[in-house]
């Protein structure tokens, strides 16, 4: 019966990573479903952009307060959670603060000190954050998109955080007490909760003591793994997808399209008259043309778009510098990302169901979730490209659904019509005869 603990234990260390393990399986699974596309060149580049974008978090601080409270919570967060180890060793094999034996007493004073400082920066952090989202009213923050379960899920983020560092506050300081009793060894040095929550725990007797140590310890650990597993369901995947977001992102230049290289050829061989339109393609290229045009579902769109609707956090700093959208317009990059990632799970959900394989819901993200409306009113501007965090690129969604749009519904507003019929009957945007093209030099 002295093992029960320990055995407990690892069963739900094993559960819980395994669940987590399924969870990436389907996430990866369901970014597999999209076209394949080349992202590796240019490798040192793109090392050097995940760890300036992604590790360094350098596109967060241009809007320097949110920026350095993220900072807080992701370099808090993440450091702190090394701590994971310690208690995994702790719980398999029965040790109490492991890492005391690594690391020596004086190194691991200063290691559980700058836990200690960075959980309270954490609980600080997610504080202000609580109150901006949900009182200061940031307009972003306070969208009508983001109502119902978005709302809910970033408030029961940064709810479980708190509770997180609290359960830690609450292990180290009931420790630090039965430190003092020569219950436990001497290891660690805890500034905060020793001084906020030490006074607290002298009163308690040692059974109590044990009990809240015990329960802290335990609250910590459950809650990390419940933490991990919820991100599946939450927008928080961000902190997992980031990094390889970061390094699969586009580093052509920003509002620079991609020509398919089909049309393209098509276009060379209508303009020039000395071509052989049945001469075989120079070695190395393709004349192969691509099944369709456009995207008008996730499966026409590339895995990188769809990793890129994984990634998105909903912080809507795109949406805050779309001209369309502060003007008033129906369009909100946020959306895209979100109507896309909420397709993308729906088709998950299918391929589920139906053991493995998916099977037609009669539903398209266009016009299902994406309306024509929303594709038309973008301005190409890239402002919501530069403006997020993570490198996300909702511009390229649009454009290919928009392309879509054109290319296989013949489907644009009726001033695009007319300037492409123009184009192809006058070879000009403007309505006039070809023999007319000239006659502004003659004005002068």
């Amino acid at each position: 019966m002295q093992y029960i603990d320990n055995v407990i234990f690892l069963i739900l260390l094993v559960v819980g990573f395994g669940l987590f393990a399924k969870s990436l399986r389907e996430l990866y699974r369901n970014i597999k479903l999209g076209r394949a596309i080349d992202r590796t060149d240019k490798k040192a580049e793109r090392w050097k952009t995940m760890a300036r974008v992604a590790l360094g978090q350098s596109n967060m601080v241009k809007k320097p307060i949110a920026g350095i409270l993220h900072i807080f919570v992701y370099v808090g967060f993440v450091i702190i959670n090394i701590e994971l180890l310690e208690i995994v060793v702790d719980g398999i094999f029965g040790t109490h603060r492991f890492l005391a034996s690594v690391f020596g007493e004086s190194f691991y004073s200063f290691f559980t000190a700058t836990l200690e400082v960075l959980a309270a920066l954490v609980i600080f952090a997610v504080v202000v954050f609580f109150i901006r989202r949900n009182f200061y009213g940031v307009k972003r923050l306070t969208m009508k998109e983001l109502s119902g379960w978005p709302k809910h899920d970033a408030n029961w983020i940064l709810i479980i955080e708190f509770a997180l560092m609290v359960a830690f506050f609450t292990m180290n300081g009931s420790d630090w007490v039965l430190q003092q009793r020569d219950i436990f060894h001497h290891h660690g040095y805890f500034p905060v909760s020793s001084n906020i929550l030490g006074p607290i725990f002298e009163n308690f007797g040692d059974s109590a003591l044990l009990f809240t140590e015990r329960g802290a310890w335990w609250f910590h650990f459950v809650g990390i793994l419940f933490f991990m597993n919820y991100l599946y369901y939450s927008k928080h995947l961000h902190i997992i997808f980031a990094f390889p977001n970061t390094w699969f992102a586009n580093l052509e230049k920003k509002g620079k399209f991609n020509n398919l290289a089909s049309v393209t050829k098509e276009i060379k061989l209508m303009m020039d008259p000395n071509a052989d339109p049945y001469a075989a393609p120079p070695e190395g290229e393709t004349e192969e043309a691509p099944s369709k045009f456009g995207a008008e579902d996730i499966f026409d769109l590339n895995q990188v778009q769809l990793l890129n609707a994984y990634s998105c956090t909903e912080c809507g700093r795109c949406t805050a510098e779309c001209p369309a959208n502060i003007t008033g317009k129906k369009l909100s990059p946020r959306l895209i990302m979100m109507k896309t990632r909420d397709r993308l799970e729906e088709v998950g959900r299918n391929i589920n169901k139906n053991g493995g394989k998916f099977v037609d819901d009669g539903k398209k993200l266009l016009n299902d979730y994406i309306t024509k409306e929303e594709l038309w009113a973008c301005t190409t501007c890239n402002a919501c490209v530069e403006a997020c965090p993570v490198l996300i690129d909702p511009l390229s969604i649009i454009f290919e659904m928009r392309r879509f749009l054109v290319m296989e519904q013949s489907s644009a507003p009726q001033e695009l019509n007319l300037m492409m019929t123009n184009v192809e009957n006058n070879a000009a945007p403007w309505q006039y005869n070809q023999a007319d093209r000239l006659n502004w030099a003659n004005e002068n």
